[in-house]
């Protein structure tokens, strides 16, 4: 395990889940590259986060999607690195780098499942917060 996996912050674990349904579908489109820019450009969560750190959570999420148990070692650092009540934050910002190039590809689909299920998401609260997603990243 590389040292970044071995250190994960809770800002690096929400990263990482960013950075995976991205990387879901084996394109990283330039909008959801964009969209983990400014999520963690703007949002409070990252106020003291070390923006260098993104490549590095991102290279360690490749290797491990390279691996036949990478996802659930994944689900299983972020589940250490972040505390519970930021797990809903974390389907949250999946939810909106999914939305980010405007369509929601199977891969990418089949990868938020997969957080719900490894982060406990309420399926209410999920739809909520994919409607929330949808209507954010709506254009004309």
């Amino acid at each position: 395990m590389n040292d970044i996996l071995a250190s994960l912050s809770a800002q690096d674990a929400l990263v990482a889940v960013m950075v995976a349904v991205s990387a879901a579908d084996e394109d990283v489109p330039t909008s959801e590259l964009l969209a983990i820019s400014r999520i963690v450009d703007h949002m409070p969560i990252f106020a003291d986060y070390d923006i260098d750190r993104i490549a590095r959570v991102s290279k360690s999420v490749f290797a491990l999607f390279e691996d036949e148990d990478g996802i659930e070692a994944l689900f299983g650092l972020v589940r250490d690195a972040l505390p519970e009540r930021f797990f809903e934050t974390a389907y949250a910002l999946a939810c909106d780098v999914a939305a980010a190039d405007g369509a929601l590809r199977q891969t990418e689909l089949r990868m938020l499942e997969e957080i719900r299920g490894e982060l406990a998401i309420d399926r209410l609260h999920a739809v909520a917060i994919e409607w929330g997603a949808r209507a954010r990243h709506m254009t004309l």
